[in-house]
């Protein structure tokens, strides 16, 4: 079983940066090998959107509406995955979770929430123009 718990949410102005944070509780052996690791968000009213995600091969993706101003990276050894947001704009407000799952994303299966096998609770972010 894997538990993953969120954190460095808060509010920012436009323009703001904020960096978060996902820690696993699990073996390093078995975050190590993570087929892919992700960061999704949902705001109010809207569907459940992929961000960013890494796979075991360190390949990553990361979503057209964030990219240049979002980065995904993870840390084996410390079991945590990251994500540094900078240059927030309001439309950036959301809940952002943090997920794994075994098997290997890549191409299509990206941001496919049946690919993750583990969530997190999610920390908000708030962004004010």
């Amino acid at each position: 079983q894997v538990h993953l718990v969120e954190s460095g949410g808060g509010s920012v102005q436009a323009g703001g940066s904020l960096r978060l944070a996902c820690a696993a509780s699990t073996y390093t052996y078995s975050w190590s090998y993570m087929g892919c690791m992700g960061w999704f968000r949902q705001a109010p009213g809207k569907k459940r959107e992929g961000v960013a995600a890494i796979n075991s091969e360190g390949n990553t993706n990361v979503a057209d509406s964030v990219k240049g101003r979002f980065t995904i990276s993870k840390d084996n050894a410390k079991k945590s995955l990251y994500l540094q947001m900078n240059s927030l704009k309001p439309e950036d407000t959301a809940m952002y979770y943090c997920a794994a799952g075994r098997g290997l994303c890549s191409g299509g299966n990206w941001y496919d929430g049946t690919w993750y096998n583990y969530w997190g609770q999610g920390t908000q972010v708030t962004v004010s123009s």
